[in-house]
């Protein structure tokens, strides 16, 4: 398979990450990158050795020799980036969240025609674990499906000693706090576990910004939640409940669950191991008998299948879509706003 000629915008520390996959790829071929900021640029060049390295989007997105990009810098100015991407012929790879709202992923679709776009949010979703449930409830290992949760809360720590990073919880460089840095990884790795199958109906959320105590313990002007919690009803019944939060008053808890008609799985979206997944069957004599899902018959203790950007390569020369197409993505950014309106009203929100 001949390599993809990549180029990657933002070489912060996500971005570094990506270059670092596409280094070591074969089926990538880097050949330039770009940001707008000096020290992150000699950064890359130290570290990765670029053919080519650019001060703006614009100039690397002028290089014809580039086929696809990474977009790996803040979410504000990602969609118009992006459309640029699309109209010069490249493929896209966003990171995640992947826009601001939902008008700015259907932007992206429709200017998208023939070529290959996806989002990050996927990223869990390439655990030997997420593959090993999600091919469980697909083959009806749960019966019907019922309730989807997760519940995953970080207590505050210690008051850093360095200044925390600005984007995080300002809404107009983000697009919102931990429901966008966090939820949208919540929302792929639990529709993509299950196969997509959810349709999400009526959004009932409440958000809550950082507690006056910890108030030091994040940037200056955040105005974006710290902590999160919706119910989505799911065409059918289902109930997808989610619930994160971080500077907690409460101390960590982490806890994901899939509940059937005929029993449920306990696991965690970032435990890699499929060894950690607990199934609970049922029987009409015995109840519920927990123990372990997989059992390894070769000893393998492989916990990965791929990576986004590797998965987006291969998706480019097999003319397919990545694990998270726009598609899928305006999905998780439909909830996502639902749950931001739901919350400011007060009130459930439809989703249509």
């Amino acid at each position: 398979m001949e390599p993809v000629k990549l180029g990657i915008i933002g070489c912060g520390v996500i971005g570094s990450s990506h270059l670092r996959t596409a280094v070591n790829s074969s089926l990538i071929d880097l050949v330039a990158v770009a940001d707008l900021i000096e020290e992150n640029r000699q950064r890359a060049i130290e570290q990765f050795q670029p053919k080519r390295i650019y001060n703006s989007s614009s100039d690397l997105l002028d290089d014809e020799e580039i086929e696809a990009v990474v977009l790996a810098f803040p979410t504000q100015y990602r969609t118009q980036v992006a459309l640029e991407a699309f109209s010069k012929g490249k493929h896209v790879l966003t990171e995640k969240p992947v826009a601001i709202n939902a008008n700015q992923v259907r932007e992206m679709i429709a200017a998208r025609g023939n070529l290959i776009a996806g989002c990050c949010s996927s990223r869990n979703r390439f655990h030997k674990s997420a593959q090993v449930t999600t091919e469980f409830i697909q083959n009806g290992g749960l019966g019907d499906l019922r309730v989807v949760r997760c519940r995953a809360i970080v207590a505050a720590g210690e008051q850093p000693t360095t200044p925390r990073p600005a984007w995080r919880l300002i809404k107009a460089l983000n697009g919102g706090g931990i429901l966008v840095n966090w939820g949208c990884y919540d929302l792929d790795y639990l529709l993509g576990i299950t196969s997509w199958t959810l349709k999400p109906e009526t959004v009932f959320a409440q958000t809550w910004t950082v507690p006056s105590s910890f108030e030091s313990h994040v940037a200056p002007g955040s105005d974006a939640e710290t902590y999160y919690l919706a119910t989505v009803r799911c065409r059918g019944g289902i109930i997808l409940s989610m619930e994160r939060g971080e500077f907690m008053t409460a101390q960590s808890e982490s806890d994901w669950q899939v509940i059937g008609s005929k029993g449920s799985l306990k696991l965690k979206m970032t435990d890699s191991d499929p060894r950690s997944i607990i199934h609970d069957s049922t029987t009409t004599e015995k109840g519920v008998i927990s123990k372990p899902l997989w059992n390894p018959t070769d000893n393998s203790i492989a916990t990965d299948i791929g990576d986004p950007l590797v998965d987006f390569a291969a998706a480019i020369r097999e003319e397919r879509q990545p694990l998270t197409s726009l598609e899928q993505s305006l999905i998780l950014q439909e909830i996502t706003d639902a749950i931001y309106k739901s919350a400011a009203q007060g009130v459930a929100v439809q989703i249509n």
